[in-house]
């Protein structure tokens, strides 16, 4: 058996779902949550796309509280690089050019995964854009005249 402690990637059994993360059993009956920030590297919507109950998945333990919470990540449990010990952090989604065309050597994930990611960033792009078009116009409106009183 593994010891439980942050940084361990460990393998455990889904025992619940709610809208907001999955419960899982880990090894030594202990239980913890995957939030579902945390479920995929993409946005999830509905958990129940990613994971179903009693299924065994991989998980990394990201924290364990004072109150015996423990906190897990499947995602991060996926994107573990052989090798190196720390990868370079990645550009924010909301800087322009943040979107990364070149695939991650790393990141797997079916058709669906993909294009919904690719959704996600070209609806996040176009939302910028429209910004920054709608600002431009009416922007010389105002008249930097007189300080009348």
């Amino acid at each position: 058996m593994q010891q439980l402690e942050v940084g361990a990637v460990l393998e455990g059994k889904v025992t619940g779902i709610t809208k907001f993360g999955a419960f899982v059993e880990l090894p030594g009956g202990k239980t913890g949550m995957v939030h579902i920030s945390e479920v995929a590297p993409t946005y999830v919507k509905e958990i129940r796309d990613y994971v179903t109950e009693n299924q065994t998945v991989k998980v990394k333990v990201l924290s364990i509280g004072d109150d015996g919470r423990v906190s897990l990540s499947i995602k991060k449990a996926m994107e573990q690089p052989r090798g190196t010990a720390r990868r370079r952090p990645a550009v924010s989604p909301g800087r322009p050019g943040g979107f990364e065309w070149q695939s991650k050597s790393n990141e797997s994930g079916s058709f669906e995964d993909m294009m919904s990611r690719f959704k996600q960033t070209s609806d996040e792009k176009m939302l910028d854009l429209k910004r920054s078009r709608d600002g431009k116009h009416g922007g010389f409106s105002r008249r930097g005249g007189g300080g009348g009183k």
